[in-house]
């Protein structure tokens, strides 16, 4: 009996931990989880690495920022980066869009990708006031 009260106690612990995917995410989280995508991307205006900079990426079209020479794929892609289109970009990039230059695997963890993308939602030039306004408006 005092066994399974234990475990009981440790499962309800260990579910009021977890976290639930949430299309919203947590930013705080997502800022932490980002390290993966800094490699490569820049969240600051106007400065692109090897891959183009993501500061007020989330609402914009697809391959838009100047000075960055996107794959014909991407730039021809039509997308604009909602939080529905960029999930299942950031899930698997090649094969959603299959030519685009990103050599990263993907973020397979629901609850992970939907964190980095509300913290991107949070590079915005309202959001941000000290970072000079973005020349790529959506």
């Amino acid at each position: 009996m005092r066994n399974a009260t234990l475990a009981t106690l440790v499962c309800a612990g260990l579910l009021a931990t977890a976290r639930p995917a949430s299309a919203d995410g947590d930013p705080e989280a997502g800022r932490d989880a980002f390290h993966r995508c800094a490699a490569c991307h820049s969240i600051k205006p106007r400065q692109n690495k090897v891959g183009p900079s993501l500061y007020n990426v989330v609402g914009r079209r697809a391959g838009v920022v100047d000075n960055y020479r996107y794959s014909d794929a991407m730039q021809n892609s039509g997308l604009t980066w909602d939080r529905e289109t960029l999930s299942l970009y950031l899930e698997h990039p090649r094969d959603f869009l299959p030519g685009t230059k990103m050599a990263f695997a993907g973020i397979e963890d629901e609850a992970e990708r939907q964190d980095v993308i509300a913290y991107l939602a949070t590079l915005k030039p309202e959001l941000t006031p000290d970072v000079p306004m973005d020349p790529y408006k959506p």
